[in-house]
C-alpha cells in the first residue's frame, strides 16, 4: 500500500504536527513546527480548505533547493484547522538526479497531463520534458488508446475503482507508446472533476522515465542551439504546441471549477465570467489544434495511412458527434441509412476530421430550423460523400478563396480559425482525393469529399 504523509495545520496556518518527510522539507526551506508552513502549494490549499470548510483534493508540487516533491493531496477541515494527507509521495533529490545521469543515460522524467470525461474519453493530453506523444489525435478517444492500463499486485485497477467511487486515485500502472514506438512504463494519478451536474471525469498526470529525443549531433541545452533559425522547425513547433496546450488546459480546468462553484458558492455573474473564460480557452485550444495540423500537413514527409474506411459509417459518426450542437439551433442532420456503405482507401481519423469540419461549418453557418444532408455514392472508381446545407451560399469569386489559409470571407464571429477547409483539402489530396464545392448565392452549399474506392490489391 502506498505511503501517506500526514500533517496538521491550525487555523492560523501554523504547522502543528507533521510526519518526518514533510517536516524535513519544512525545515529545508527555513521553517519548523509551530511556525507558518513555508511550502506555498501546500499552504495555499490548506488555507482554501479552511476558508471554505470543505475537503479539497488536488495534485501537490513542492520543493527546496535540493529536492522536488510530487504528491496527491487531501486537505480536510477538522478541529479548527486542516488535516493534510499526501499520497503517492515522490521525492527527487536534485544532486542524486545529477549523479545518476551517467547510469540513466539519455532519459528524462516523463510527465503527461491528461483529462478525461465520465466515459474515460480523453479531453486533454499534453507531454513535457522532451517526451513526444504519437503523431495522432487522441482527443475524444478512449483513454486506453493512449495508456495501456495494468492491474496492481492484487489484480485491481485504481483508475476503475476511482471511477466507481468518483474519487481521487494514485498508482495506476500503465504503459505509453512514444512517437518512435518505444513503450514506456508510467504511473497515473488523478482527481475527480465536478461540474454543475455532478461528476464529469478526471484530471491527472502520468509519470515515468522516457528517452530524450535530441537529434544526433545537437546539444540538449537551449543555450547551445544558437539562433532560432538553427532549431529544427518540426521540433520547435512541437515544443510550442506543448507549451501552449498545458497553460490553456489549466485555464480551462480552473475556469470550469470556478463556474461550477466546486470550491464554494460565488456570485452568479462571476460564475458566468468563468464560463466565458472556459469557452474562450476552448477556442484557443481549437486554434492550437489547427496550427498543429497545419504544421503537419505542410511537412514534406507528411504521409497518410491507407486503410479501408466506410464513408457512410464515418458520415453517421460525424452527424452523431455534432447532433447536440445542431439541436441547439434547431437544425436537422440527415445522415446515410445504416444499410448504406461506401468503402474508400483513406485514413479513418483523417476522414472523420474532414467530415467534422464540413458538417461543423454547415451547422455554424446554416439558418436556424434548416436541414443538412450527408449523402454517399460510388462512381468511376471513386467514393464520394457530400455535405449539403440550406445556408446563404457562396459567391463564385469567393469559392476558391474559401480554401486558403486563414480565409473566413470577412466573417467576424468567434467561430473558426480560417484553417479548417485549407487543412481538410490538404488531407484529402494527401489521400489521393479532393474536396469540391458546388454553390451559388441563396442556394446553399454542397461540399463533396472525393476519395479513391477501396480495392483489395
Amino acid at each position: 500500500m502506498a505511503t501517506v504523509i500526514r500533517a496538521f495545520v491550525d487555523g492560523d496556518g501554523l504547522l502543528v504536527t507533521a510526519d518526518p518527510a514533510l517536516l524535513a522539507l519544512q525545515r529545508a526551506v527555513g521553517g519548523d513546527l509551530g511556525q507558518r508552513i513555508l511550502l506555498p502549494g501546500i499552504a495555499r490549499l490548506a488555507h482554501l480548505a479552511h476558508r471554505l470548510r470543505r475537503r479539497i483534493e488536488r495534485p501537490v508540487l513542492a520543493g527546496s533547493d535540493h529536492a522536488n516533491i510530487h504528491a496527491m493531496g487531501r486537505f480536510t477541515p477538522a478541529d479548527g484547522g486542516v488535516r493534510i494527507e499526501l499520497a503517492d509521495w515522490e521525492e527527487q533529490l536534485l544532486d542524486q538526479i545529477a549523479a545518476d545521469a551517467p547510469q540513466i543515460g539519455r532519459h528524462a522524467e516523463l510527465l503527461v497531463n491528461w483529462a478525461c470525461d465520465i466515459r474515460l474519453r480523453l479531453v486533454m493530453a499534453t507531454a513535457d520534458n522532451g517526451f513526444r506523444l504519437p503523431d495522432r489525435n487522441f482527443l475524444s478517444h478512449p483513454l486506453t488508446e493512449l495508456f495501456l492500463l495494468q492491474a496492481d499486485s492484487e489484480g485491481q485497477f485504481p483508475l476503475l475503482l476511482a471511477l466507481a467511487q468518483q474519487s481521487m486515485f494514485t498508482g495506476q500502472a500503465a504503459r505509453i507508446i512514444d512517437s518512435d514506438g518505444v513503450s514506456v512504463a508510467v504511473s497515473l494519478s488523478g482527481e475527480p472533476m465536478v461540474g454543475p451536474d455532478g461528476f464529469t471525469g478526471f484530471v491527472g498526470t502520468a509519470r515515468g522515465y522516457a528517452p530524450l529525443h535530441a537529434p544526433s549531433g545537437q546539444e540538449d541545452s537551449a543555450g547551445s542551439m544558437g539562433l532560432l533559425g538553427a532549431v529544427d522547425p518540426r521540433r520547435f513547433a512541437l515544443r510550442v504546441d506543448g507549451a501552449m496546450r498545458k497553460p490553456i488546459g489549466r485555464i480551462i480546468a480552473n475556469a470550469e471549477t470556478i463556474a461550477g462553484q466546486l470550491q464554494g458558492p460565488i456570485r452568479s455573474d462571476y460564475a458566468r465570467y468563468a464560463a466565458d473564460i472556459a469557452l474562450a480557452g476552448r477556442h484557443l485550444l481549437d486554434l492550437v489544434d489547427d496550427l498543429a495540423d497545419l504544421q503537419a500537413v505542410e511537412r514534406p514527409d507528411f504521409r497518410i495511412a491507407r486503410e479501408r474506411v466506410d464513408l457512410a459509417d464515418l458520415s453517421r459518426r460525424a452527424a452523431g458527434l455534432l447532433a447536440m450542437k445542431a439541436q441547439e439551433r434547431d437544425i436537422t442532420i440527415d445522415a446515410p441509412e445504416t444499410d448504406e456503405s461506401a468503402p474508400a482507401a483513406a485514413e479513418f481519423r483523417r476522414v472523420l476530421q474532414i467530415l467534422l469540419n464540413l458538417v461543423g461549418n454547415a451547422v455554424r453557418y446554416s439558418p436556424e430550423g434548416s436541414n443538412i444532408w450527408l449523402r454517399v455514392e460510388q462512381q468511376d472508381g471513386r467514393a464520394l460523400v457530400t455535405v449539403a446545407d440550406q445556408g446563404a451560399g457562396i459567391a463564385l469569386e469567393d469559392q476558391e478563396r474559401l480554401f486558403e489559409k486563414f480565409e473566413r470571407l470577412g466573417r467576424t464571429d468567434s467561430g473558426g480559425t480560417g484553417l479548417g477547409l485549407y487543412i481538410s483539402r490538404k488531407l484529402a489530396r494527401a489521400m489521393g482525393g479532393d474536396i469540391h464545392l458546388d454553390t451559388a448565392p441563396g442556394q446553399g452549399a454542397r461540399f463533396t469529399l472525393d476519395l479513391p474506392f477501396w480495392t483489395e490489391d
